[in-house]
């Protein structure tokens, strides 16, 4: 039988969307017990964000793998005495419900820790439990937009946001690790505790070195699309086949060997417009050009050869088709399957590759699909369990 490091801990998820569920499903991978609690008939409202993934909703695929669902109406009185018997034997409370909403329930952190002292309480929200943002809604682009983050992204006409759920994923990798580091805390401790992770400055952690570059100069970034704001070239080119290619040029070593054998050009090493990356940066434009000139004659994957011959960074700007395939994947084994309510689906491993520990990938659970069990283990009996079913509290 497989053991895991985290097989001892049990954790309750009050969680919705992206960030919090992002977060519990790293615990469960790493084998702690994640019971997801919904609301009753609905579920996490992210489950029905699309039915493209064989009828399931892609976000909810990629969230919720290896845990337990119960539905549970935390409104009600039944619901509240249901949370507070599974409290008393859990490791792990994490929550990103709307801002209030836990303390409303009768849940504060005063309450829990004097109640159930060996609890790690963890919550999620968008700007923080206090501050004037409190009460401020916060779906992940508007979190992208107030941290800064579109003001850098896209082209010089149109501010762009990320491209997928930076922000939420932020919070949730810190609160991923908020936890494990509370958990470590705990052996010495004996005591749990409370962390708190706002998705605004999860963000802002990783915007520090734009920030920086821009409050300590005079220099003000422009949006420039895929290419870097300092270091150039480093950037997408168009190849003569309309594939693009990402150059990367980090020093003045790279740049010799990008003139010597891309441009095959050494004149252009000493160029007085060329010879240090800030005056490449300041020259960019006219660079493209030659750059481009150059490569257009040529497939994107002779010019990737020749790249990689040089010892020069570099990438295929792929689709998401062809990122589903790439060969790296395929011949490093991170694809596995994961069962689901409509069979089996196809998904990466944990990144986190370990010889001292396994992890788990587990069914994606359907909506309720353990709230008998789960029920069971608290004590509560069949007729106990169909009346909270006909009353609507699971």
């Amino acid at each position: 039988m497989n053991s895991f490091p985290l097989d001892d801990i049990k954790v309750i998820s009050l969680e919705q969307a992206v960030a919090a569920p992002f977060a519990s499903r790293q615990l469960a991978e790493l084998g702690a017990r994640v019971i997801k609690v919904e609301r009753p008939k609905v579920g996490d409202f992210a489950r029905n964000y699309d039915d493209t993934v064989q009828g399931l909703s892609a976000n909810f695929v990629w969230l919720n793998h290896s845990k337990e669902s119960l539905t549970l109406d935390i409104k009600s009185d039944d619901g509240k005495k249901i949370l507070h018997k599974l409290l008393e034997t859990a490791d792990v409370l994490i929550q990103n419900l709307i801002p209030g909403a836990i303390e409303r329930l009768g849940f504060s952190d005063e309450f829990l820790k004097k109640n159930y002292p060996q609890l790690i309480i963890c919550h999620i929200s968008g700007y923080g439990r206090n501050g004037s943002f409190a009460n401020k809604k916060a779906y992940d682009l508007l979190i992208q937009c107030e941290a800064g983050l579109t003001s850098i992204t896209g082209s010089p006409e149109t501010p762009s946001k990320c491209g997928v759920s930076i922000a939420d994923i932020a919070a949730g990798m810190y609160a991923y690790t908020g936890i494990l580091t509370s958990i470590i805390n705990r052996y010495k401790t004996n005591r749990g505790g409370v962390i708190e992770i706002s998705m605004l400055e999860s963000l802002a952690e990783w915007m520090k070195f734009p920030a920086l570059y821009v409050n300590h100069s005079e220099k003000k970034l422009g949006r420039i699309g895929s290419s870097h704001f300092s270091i150039y070239p480093y950037g997408p080119f168009k190849c003569g086949d309309d594939k693009v290619v990402m150059i990367g040029i980090q020093n003045e070593r790279e740049w010799a060997q990008f003139c010597t054998n891309i441009l095959r050009d050494i004149s252009l090493i000493e160029n007085d417009k060329f010879k240090t990356n800030s005056l490449r940066s300041k020259n960019r434009k006219i660079l493209e050009e030659i750059i481009i000139k150059k490569l257009s004659d040529q497939k994107r994957d002779d010019v990737i050869s020749e790249l990689d011959n040089a010892n020069i960074a570099n990438a295929r700007v792929n689709d998401l088709y062809e990122f589903w395939n790439h060969y790296q994947l395929k011949e490093r084994n991170r694809w596995t399957d994961v069962s689901s309510e409509n069979g089996l689906l196809k998904t990466l491993i944990p990144p986190v590759t370990a010889d001292s520990f396994n992890t788990k990938i587990s069914k994606i659970p359907s909506l309720g699909e353990h709230s008998q069990k789960i029920l069971n283990e608290i004590h509560y009996d069949k007729q106990q369990i169909f009346e909270f079913s006909k009353k609507g509290v699971i």
